[in-house]
């Protein structure tokens, strides 16, 4: 009788936690404003997850809010903040297909711009991204030439110059090392005709644990 009393407790702690768990996940038919809500309670809580599901169920039942569009900047800074940069671009993008105009895409771009500059956080990591980067802040100051945030672009786009820099000269290194000398002749060549070649630069440090295997690579 005991055994079966027990069961029975288990088996309706289950069914009442199941019951919890799908009140608080399955949300549909809300306005525009409870999602929002909910979205901002989530990223209270710190629970992305949830606010990410959360704000898919919001653009399909109010496909043209305007409430969407403050969601999509709040969504795309919470990522941001936590480094969590594809999907902060994710949201930027989303926000440049609905409500993308003449009067807020300079400042979009520049937030796409940054998050991208934001995720570099090893200097000899992502060549091929910090030089798309480069040519998509070259084509922004073409196409955004007086506007606030051009100080800002110019900052990141010599902090990424300086990235590269100090990559060739990393690879320049390895070349010479590795007895390679047409390589690194076209590194040399590279570093020579640089802007920064008579630079006193002080070189990235690493973390210990990414240094034992980062400095064994170059």
């Amino acid at each position: 009788m005991k055994k079966i009393l027990i069961s029975c407790t288990i088996i309706c702690g289950l069914f009442l936690g199941a019951c919890s768990s799908k009140k608080a996940e399955d949300l549909y038919n809300l306005s525009a404003i409870e999602w929002y809500q909910q979205i901002i309670k989530d990223l209270q809580e710190k629970n992305l997850e949830a606010a990410d599901q959360h704000y898919t169920s919001m653009a399909a039942e109010h496909v043209a809010d305007p409430l969407l569009e403050q969601t999509l900047l709040i969504l795309a800074q919470a990522h941001i903040s936590e480094e969590q940069y594809e999907l902060a671009n994710f949201y930027l993008d989303e926000y440049l297909n609905k409500f993308g105009d003449s009067q807020n895409i300079a400042y979009i771009r520049y937030l796409k711009i940054k998050a991208k500059f934001d995720s570099f956080a090893v200097p000899n990591r992502n060549q091929a991204l910090m030089l798309q980067t480069i040519q998509e802040i070259q084509e922004y100051n073409q196409n955004y030439p007086n506007v606030q945030y051009n100080d800002l672009i110019d900052t990141m786009f010599t902090k990424f110059n300086l990235a590269i820099f100090y990559l060739d000269t990393s690879i320049a290194e390895l070349y010479k090392k590795l007895g390679r000398k047409e390589s690194y002749e076209i590194y040399k060549e590279k570093l020579e005709n640089s802007d920064f070649k008579n630079l006193d630069m002080i070189k990235p440090e690493l973390p210990w644990y990414r240094k034992i295997f980062e400095e064994g690579i170059l």
